[in-house]
């Protein structure tokens, strides 16, 4: 059923036709019920204490929201339930039950969904929920796309007029466009601009705000905040556009930077354990970041290699983990909902416990069983 995403009478059809043999869809619907309680039952006593980073969110069903919590390191799935709601109280309900059994991750990452933030906040007070930095700038790449298109439909818009006024004026009937060739030209340079300086912006948001590899916490914020206050100056020009985006950047900052101040205070950690200058070992972070085609980080690397001797292969090793296991979106939740989606229609057949049943099929046909 779940291997073959099959309905029960498929299940059925398969078994005549490669197993000659027939089944009743009673029996087949016995069958998967006499399991569901089991497979609850396995859910119900995994432990979950040893997830370390979570990964929440919400796809809808039948217009209902099903709420679902993946380890980020193994994906293993710790929560999966279909609900009425997805407010504050409902995830709060889910994220108690699941403290009682020993969940206690260092942090989620989650998107601006308000009820999941809220229901964290209250049986969590003391976690980090952390910002998706993939949809903000997924965000902004669209409007960029948008205004690139804009910029491009009034150039061709100007050309076109010019190609008019030239036969015009061989008429004599040049005054007629002239206004709506200032207007054009005057749209053109506006959405030309725009284009630009939004680009730019996006672009500095995507390579050294956001990026895993860029300067410490503080000079994140303030360009983060310069960034922002540069798409307010221009929301005017196209306010349906920038001003959503603007809005969601300017409340999630600190969210969003969240993963930078653990970076920095692993790095801080890392110069502590081999008692070695903070700045040499934030070098050394810096030059993950070049291409070892790029001159610069060969330079880099020889002046680090020459000041740490010894210490430098154990120290870029350590800091190359940090890297790695900088987790600055929920793509991981992301993915797993679309995967839920292949799913779906098997609520016809069990209802809602399908979800509990679908939960542990996922979580262990990979073999990742546990955390």
């Amino acid at each position: 059923m779940f291997l073959c995403h099959s309905s029960f009478r498929g299940i059925i059809q398969a078994a005549s036709a490669l197993l000659d043999t027939h089944i009743s869809i009673g029996r087949v619907h016995n069958i998967v019920s006499d399991v569901v309680e089991e497979a609850r039952k396995i859910n119900v006593n995994e432990d979950p204490s040893l997830i370390k980073v979570g990964a929440q969110d919400e796809i809808f069903q039948a217009r209902k929201p099903v709420l679902a919590g993946i380890d980020v390191h193994s994906t293993y799935c710790y929560l999966l339930a279909l609900e009425e709601a997805r407010d504050g109280d409902t995830w709060g309900v889910h994220l108690l039950d699941l403290q009682e059994r020993g969940f206690n991750p260092d942090y989620i990452i989650a998107d601006g969904g308000l009820g999941l933030r809220a229901g964290w906040k209250e049986v969590f007070p003391d976690k980090g929920c952390h910002g998706d930095v993939f949809h903000p700038l997924h965000d902004l790449g669209k409007l960029v796309t948008h205004l690139e298109n804009r910029a491009m439909g009034a150039i061709s818009t100007r050309q076109k007029l010019e190609q008019k006024m030239g036969r015009a004026k061989k008429k004599g009937e040049g005054n007629k466009l002239s206004k709506k060739l200032a207007v054009a030209r005057i749209a053109e340079s506006q959405f030309v601009e725009l284009a630009s300086d939004v680009a730019t912006l996006a672009n500095w948001m995507r390579e050294d705000v956001l990026s895993v590899v860029g300067p410490e916490l503080e000079s994140r914020k303030e360009l983060f905040d310069f960034v922002v206050a540069e798409l307010k100056q221009r929301e005017h020009l196209l306010r349906h556009r920038i001003k959503p985006i603007r809005t969601y950047l300017e409340n999630q900052r600190d969210e969003l930077l969240a993963f930078v101040a653990l970076i920095d205070e692993q790095l801080a950690s890392l110069a502590q354990e081999y008692r070695v200058s903070s700045y040499l070992v934030r070098k050394i972070y810096e030059l993950q970041g070049l291409s070892e085609t790029d001159n610069r980080y060969w330079r880099m690397e020889g002046k680090l290699r020459g000041a740490l001797r010894k210490l430098f292969d154990p120290i870029q090793a350590k800091v190359q983990d940090i890297i790695s296991g900088a987790v600055r979106a929920s793509s991981i939740v992301e993915n797993f909902n679309s995967r839920l989606r292949n799913y779906f229609f098997l609520r016809r057949h069990l209802g809602p416990e399908y979800l509990d049943l679908l939960r542990f099929v996922l979580n262990h046909i990979s073999k990742k069983i546990t955390p």
